[in-house]
């Protein structure tokens, strides 16, 4: 089976190497052109996250998303709270679900249609189950469309190891899987979340010079984001919605830590941040989670019932602007990702950091130590 693992982009894209936007943006195309294949599929597998869906599912759920990890049982308990205030029921299944048909109704309009395959890491319909079924249905090459846009070890990584750990399920009939490439700089994705935050704006009533917007994503220990290009990306793509809704005053934040006090995580902390813009002057803000594709618990409990109590607290007017989810441009831009791949299109990205690569060096993503 391939992961794609093989050698990265020999781009080196650091400012003091490319002072120049013209080369950089010549050397970017050169590799483009230099790593461009015409390869046929006959399948699309949709990997995603997974979650609950009635209260006998939170518990199992929640070994499944923690084993391996010291986490005491009293936090996980207080996070099943979290699923209980919502009977128990993560939105992020039914949104895979309405983001499947989208993406049929995409693909068949467009003459590319491909069968779809779901499957999730922690929770029904799980990859260990899709996979051999896509085996049985005689599926040979498949393109793997992870709902993640950033490089990191949970959001890519590990999610490589979640297909290769159903692939050995699936034993020697498994079909070949290729990930489908980080979007972080897509068009696209950037239009999408501009458009969604602008609804949000809109709804704020007040002018765009007088609003401050607040970019956020899960954070992850620093030692994670070390060696991987979490951070910047998601910086990358706040900085280039900003720019198109022409915001000045904006900033990345983290939600949804996890781990013991004593572990540095990346920050600032988005409800930290609140209090901070508040102590300012600030007083109307529009929460966008860049770093999600779609509603998850985190974003429905994490922003809209801790961050909008605290807002409501001190006195900010709060919105939140909807994930990127079923919009027709990120439908799109998820049939175009599915081009690069089957007819060799270039691969098109927004500012000066070219696209990311189809291929992971073998060290990508490990976590290591500070």
């Amino acid at each position: 089976m391939s992961l794609s693992w093989s050698s990265r982009s020999g781009l080196d894209l650091s400012p003091q190497r490319h002072r120049d936007p013209q080369r950089l943006h010549r050397e970017i195309l050169d590799n483009v052109k230099s790593t461009l294949t015409t390869e046929s599929y006959d399948a699309l597998l949709l990997v995603s996250f997974g979650g609950p869906e009635g209260m006998d599912d939170v518990i199992p759920f929640l070994e499944n998303v923690l084993r391996g990890r010291n986490v005491p049982r009293e936090r996980m308990m207080q996070v099943a709270h979290h699923y209980e205030l919502f009977g128990g029921v993560s939105p992020i299944n039914e949104q895979n679900r309405k983001l499947i048909a989208a993406l049929k109704e995409e693909l068949e309009t467009n003459g590319s249609s491909l069968p779809i395959y779901w499957g999730n890491r922690n929770w029904h319909p799980l990859l260990t189950d899709t996979v051999p079924q896509m085996a049985k249905d005689g599926v040979k090459r498949a393109l793997a469309f992870v709902t993640s846009a950033y490089s990191s070890f949970s959001s890519c990584r590990q999610y490589l190891q979640n297909i290769s750990d159903a692939h050995l399920v699936a034993g020697e009939s498994a079909p070949e899987i290729h990930k489908l490439r980080a979007f972080y700089n897509h068009p696209l994705f950037i239009e999408a979340n501009a458009e969604q935050t602008r609804s949000a704006l809109n709804d704020l009533g007040e002018t765009s010079s007088e609003v401050h917007l607040v970019f956020t994503a899960h954070s992850i220990p620093n030692s994670m984001a070390l060696n991987c290009a979490y951070a910047f990306q998601l910086n990358e793509a706040g900085r280039l919605v900003a720019e198109a809704l022409g915001i000045d005053h904006w900033k990345l934040v983290y939600q949804s830590r996890s781990g013991p006090p004593t572990q540095p995580w990346l920050g600032p902390d988005v409800c930290d941040y609140l209090k901070e813009l508040r102590e300012r002057g600030v007083s109307d803000v529009v929460i966008a989670p860049i770093g999600f594709v779609s509603d998850h618990m985190e974003v429905i409990y994490d922003l809209d019932v801790e961050a909008k109590r605290l807002a409501e607290g001190i006195g900010i007017n709060l919105r939140r602007a909807a994930t990127a989810g079923t919009h027709p441009l990120f439908v799109k831009m998820i049939r175009e990702l599915i081009m690069e791949r089957i007819n060799g299109t270039a691969p098109r990205y927004i500012g000066s950091h070219g696209p990311t690569h189809n291929v992971c060096d073998p060290t990508c993503c490990l976590p290591r130590s500070s």
